[in-house]
């Protein structure tokens, strides 16, 4: 089985050709100019922007969250196969499986309970906030009575294990280590469910004053908080590609009740870039309808930067009277849909949002303060990459100051020199992070050994793209005259992967980590256009078990006089 990678990522992602190779904004990553790649001589993908790369499995096991077997599992089926029963190691498959299979049946626990007489304080609580038993279904809400092994007497006797269940954070092990203790007591239930409609998480609103309010299910195999939205299973379904970011549960479930079902929410932190582009796969357009106290105002300032990076059109709706949209709609009893509908229409984008606060701080009428506002006005507009935009919003600036709009265009443009210069000056630093090794968490040894990874790199780039130099350079250089680790044994998986006729990465996915395996593009694409000749690889083999030889100075001290004759001797031979 061969699936496409390119006909794959079309449906996550636009993309475009660019001579042999397609090209598009990278899913992994908040970015506007495209630095996702497709290669598709030999179907793998690098984005130059985040480092991730892969093939077409890795591709699938990222952006769906999936392990290896999970993975080629979902592309079989896609492709209408049916999966060869090999011998995988599908422990980890297995386990997530476990895992959605107990969260589904601790939420129909957690339903029951909620309209029984252990679950009356919460569905009181639900009634008190306006909803209906159509909305608490639709959501499927419930309630975790205030008992510490109700779920897990009640999970076990479906059969499920201690370690499953403890894998999936539904409980958690005691103090004493003999025992386990539920996660969730004594609070409303809200399951949290993917796109593909299983249940990952719960978040729980405690009954009493106890901190904290809100509990949501840690990481876990099958979940990742930063990467994901409650309420996108619902709001994917809707065909207007626009969607309401709001700060909790509540929110997006009173919004949906009235009649916005493309409402969502992040699950306890702050908004991260993997949930902005986790949102433009499935909207071009972001509402942010956070609280108007203070600190919602933070999160939106600090929300509009994430998502514009993301590519995101952005409006900002204001609640009036500093209410949040939950307490908004229910004072508005029958009429609240349409009054909300109406704060929709009025929302404006992000770049009028944020003069409009800059604007707040100052007394217009006052000279030195019109003169401040426009100084901030004109920063904030720096940021702008769209001319169009900049325009518009200087002619406005300029009705408002009364300043000439080309002088306005002028600091414009200064600020923005600047700001590409900060921008350059980041890429270089960058860049050598990259070349020294300094942020190498995959091959630590890149730092203190520069130039021997780097031809390492260079080496087992050239064999990964043409396979057949490999008997030439495998008679000069072993995998053990290598000089990092790491290097050293992809350099010797790859020989063997090609000594025994396969491509040398095409179940990398099975054998290495994510990390690893963007890790390991990166290498690959480093010479994927490049010329091989017989002089470029000897070179780099040469520089190799230069590398190899050299001896540190704490080896040296240690070196017996016979040693370091011998050493000696042989440096001699290498010069002559």
């Amino acid at each position: 089985m061969r699936s496409d990678l390119t006909e794959v990522a079309s449906t996550y992602m636009s993309l475009k050709r660019r001579g042999r190779n397609m090209v598009g904004l990278c899913p992994f990553h908040g970015e506007k100019t495209p630095s996702f790649n497709i290669y598709t001589e030999n179907n793998s993908f690098y984005c130059f922007g985040c480092g991730a790369g892969g093939d077409v499995i890795t591709f699938i096991m990222k952006i769906e969250n999936l392990d290896y077997i999970e993975a080629v599992r979902f592309l079989a089926q896609r492709a209408g196969l049916s999966m060869p029963e090999n011998n995988y190691d599908d422990s980890m498959m297995q386990l997530r499986k476990r895992i959605y299979e107990a969260n589904r049946s601790a939420a129909r626990f957690f339903h029951n309970v909620l309209y029984s007489n252990e679950g009356r304080a919460g569905l009181e609580y639900l009634y008190s906030r306006g909803l209906t038993d159509k909305t608490i279904r639709h959501f499927g809400l419930g309630f975790a009575p205030d008992n510490r092994f109700a779920l897990s007497n009640f999970l076990r006797d479906k059969g499920y294990r201690e370690n499953e269940l403890v894998q999936a954070n539904l409980v958690y092990k005691n103090k004493s280590g003999k025992g386990t203790n539920d996660r969730f007591y004594n609070r409303v239930m809200f399951p949290i469910i993917d796109v593909r409609g299983n249940v990952i998480a719960f978040g729980g609103r405690i009954m009493t004053d106890q901190k904290p309010k809100y509990l949501n299910t840690s990481d876990t195999p099958v979940f990742k908080k930063s990467g994901n939205l409650f309420s996108l299973n619902n709001a994917k379904k809707t065909t207007d590609r626009t969607l309401i970011l709001c700060e909790g549960y509540m929110d997006v479930i009173a919004v949906n009740q009235a009649g916005f079902e493309n409402a969502v929410a992040t699950l306890g932190t702050a908004l991260t870039s993997e949930q902005a582009v986790l949102m433009k796969r499935f909207a071009d357009d972001v509402i942010i309808c956070y609280d108007a106290d203070e600190a919602g105002q933070k999160a939106t300032q600090r929300a509009i930067d994430i998502l514009r990076k993301a590519g995101l059109n952005i409006r900002i709706l204001t609640v009036p009277q500093g209410k949040d949209p939950d307490e908004f709609i229910r004072k508005q009893g029958s009429n609240g849909g349409a009054a909300f509908y109406n704060l929709v229409k009025d929302s404006k984008n992000d770049v009028e949002y944020r003069l409009n606060k800059i604007k707040s701080k100052y007394n217009m009428k006052v000279a030195d303060q019109r003169v401040r506002y426009l100084n901030e006005a004109i920063k904030s507009l720096s940021s702008l990459e769209d001319d169009i935009e900049q325009q518009i919003y200087a002619s406005k600036l300029a009705d408002e100051t009364g300043v000439q709009k080309e002088s306005i265009l002028s600091s414009l443009r200064s600020f923005r020199r600047k700001n590409e210069r900060n921008q350059e000056k980041k890429i270089q630093r960058q860049m050598y992070a990259d070349l020294s090794g300094r942020d190498d968490k995959i091959n630590p040894q890149h730092r203190s050994e520069p130039k021997a990874t780097n031809a390492e790199e260079m080496l087992i780039s050239l064999v990964i793209n043409h396979p057949d130099i490999a008997s030439y350079v495998y008679d000069k250089i072993t995998e053990k005259s290598f000089v990092t680790d790491f290097n050293m044994k992809l350099y010797g998986y790859i020989m063997d992967r090609i000594e025994r006729g396969y491509e040398p990465l095409t179940s990398a996915g099975e054998d290495f980590t994510q990390d690893e395996i963007s890790k390991i593009y990166g290498i690959a694409h480093r010479t994927i256009t490049a010329k091989v000749s017989k002089e470029l690889v000897d070179e780099y083999i040469k520089i190799i078990l230069q590398e190899k030889n050299k001896v540190n100075k704490e080896d040296f001290k240690s070196l017996t006089p016979e040693e370091m004759r011998e050493f000696i001797k042989k440096q001699r031979e290498r010069r002559e």
